[in-house]
Parts: C-alpha cells; sequence; structure tokens
C-alpha cells in the first residue's frame, strides 16, 4: 500500500478509480483505519465518475503512530490530508468526513477553503455545547478499556462486537460473522488504542466551530442518522444551521456507523454537494 511523506509524518492512503476523476477525499472517524470506507464502497463512488482516495489519519492504522505525550489538533489533521492531496498533485477534492472525520472535513474547508469543492459532513457535529452529548451506553463505548487482544483474543472480538452494536443502525444490523470479520481484520491490520485517546484530545482541544463554519462559501450536504447515540441528531442539525445553504438529510434507523445498506445513500449524499459544485 501507498505511503505519502506529509506534513513531517507518513500516511498511508489507497486510490480507486482514474486520475483525471473528479477527487472525493474520505475522511474516518475516532480510531478508525481507511478500511471503513470498504472497498466495495469506493467502487461504487468509481461508478458514478469519481475518483475515492481513502486514508489513514495519524495515529491510527499503518499511519504514523505519535508517542505518550504527543499532543496535536484537527487543524493538523486537516493539514495532512490536504498534505495528501499535494503528494497526489490534486488541487482541489470534494471531502467527506465522518464522525470525528467530519470535524476534520469541516477544519479542511474553512482552514484550506480554496482546496474543497464541496462538502460532505456524515453523522458529526460543530463542536458546540449540546452536539456531542452521547447516551450513558454510548459513551462507555468510548471510555471503557478493551481487553489485551494478545491475552484473550475471544475477549476482544466479544468487546468490540458489543461497542458496535452499541452505536450501530438498529434498523441495519451487520450480521454476526460480518462483524466478528471487521473487528478480527481492523485488530490484525493495526492496533493503536493509545492513538485515539491522542485523537479524542485533538477533537477536545479544538473547540466550537461554528462561526467559521458560518463564513463558509461551499457546497455542503449533513448527513445524520436519526438515532444516533453516540453523536445526537442535534449535531447534524446544528452543522447544517452553521453552514450557509446547506442541505440536511436526516436517516431514520440510522445510528453511528455505514452499514451496507446505506452505502447507495451515503454515496448519494456526497454526490449531491459535488454537483451543486458543478
Amino acid at each position: 500500500m501507498p505511503r505519502a511523506a506529509v506534513n513531517g509524518i507518513e500516511i498511508e492512503y489507497e486510490t480507486f478509480g482514474p486520475d483525471d476523476a473528479p477527487a472525493v477525499l474520505l475522511i474516518n472517524g475516532l480510531g478508525s483505519q481507511m478500511t471503513r470506507w470498504p472497498v466495495p464502497f469506493c467502487e461504487k463512488l468509481v461508478a458514478r465518475g469519481y475518483r475515492a482516495i481513502r486514508f489513514d489519519n495519524r495515529d491510527v492504522g499503518r499511519s504514523t503512530w505519535f508517542q505518550s505525550g504527543d499532543r496535536y489538533t484537527l487543524s493538523d489533521m486537516a493539514a495532512d490530508a490536504m498534505g495528501l492531496l499535494d503528494h497526489l498533485k490534486i488541487d482541489k477534492a470534494h471531502v467527506a468526513g465522518v464522525s470525528m472525520g467530519g470535524m476534520i472535513a469541516q477544519t479542511v474547508a474553512i482552514e484550506h477553503p480554496g482546496r474543497v469543492r464541496s462538502l460532505t459532513s456524515i453523522m458529526s457535529a460543530t463542536g458546540a455545547p449540546g452536539t456531542m452529548d452521547s447516551t450513558p451506553e454510548a459513551a462507555a463505548v468510548l471510555n471503557q478499556v478493551a481487553p489485551d487482544p494478545t491475552v484473550d483474543e475471544e475477549a476482544f472480538v466479544a468487546h468490540g462486537m458489543k461497542n458496535a452494536r452499541t452505536i450501530g443502525s438498529p434498523a441495519y444490523p451487520w450480521t454476526d460473522e460480518a462483524l466478528r470479520e471487521r473487528v478480527l481484520s481492523e485488530m490484525r491490520r493495526a492496533f493503536n488504542p493509545k492513538g485515539v485517546q491522542r485523537q479524542r484530545g485533538a477533537i477536545g482541544a479544538s473547540g466550537d466551530r461554528t462561526e467559521k463554519l458560518a463564513k463558509l462559501n461551499v457546497p455542503t450536504v449533513v448527513l445524520h442518522g436519526e438515532v444516533d447515540p453516540l453523536i445526537p441528531k442535534a449535531g447534524g442539525e446544528a452543522t447544517a444551521r452553521a453552514i450557509p445553504g446547506a442541505e440536511l438529510r436526516i436517516i431514520p434507523g440510522m445510528g453511528h456507523d455505514l452499514p451496507e445498506p446505506l452505502y447507495d445513500t451515503i454515496i448519494d449524499a456526497i454526490v449531491a454537494a459535488a454537483e451543486r459544485a458543478r
């Protein structure tokens, strides 16, 4: 898998589709690897006429891992994304982010407006008070320490599956087999729980983006699950209110994940924002 030297670190990435197609930069959420934008999802974007780019954020997957005591912000992570575009010789891209990735995408639009053709913010928030108030059960997913997979792999898998079901989409449940495979494949590809804590610190250090979002002039679609327990619907509603001209799409039965039956729904949102940029 290719790696790019950007912003003083290395970012692992993968592209799909022709180099001359309009680029869609896909940004991941907290602690999640680029594989959370699955190959079939990326291939669907290519079939719609786009070049899909997925990558591991810093401190996750096979991109650079930081050390204890290191700190960074969403601005640093946005700069990583722009460095990847530079590496790929892409001047402007459609930018889509999920959860923390939506926050990074918003930050890209705020701090690098000339690089963004359109913005799709998915199950994310502005950082304003009340926009990220998880249910107690969903908050526990972020705060519980996972069992060490080198000591008890089955306990680790059971923990990961339980957490995924806690925050997932009740109308679009995963099968046990598929969920187990996802947990195992992600663990075997890369396991860096300390990086998750540093990424959480980046979210906390970056504050409320509402006033800055109000100054954006970019075609935007905000997509959010109606029953998201981790980042409530209020997060998406606040984002859409903040960004001038943003379209809000609330998806019934969707929680805080991207289940396969919703791939087309999510891609429709990305394409709707992109088409408004023409």
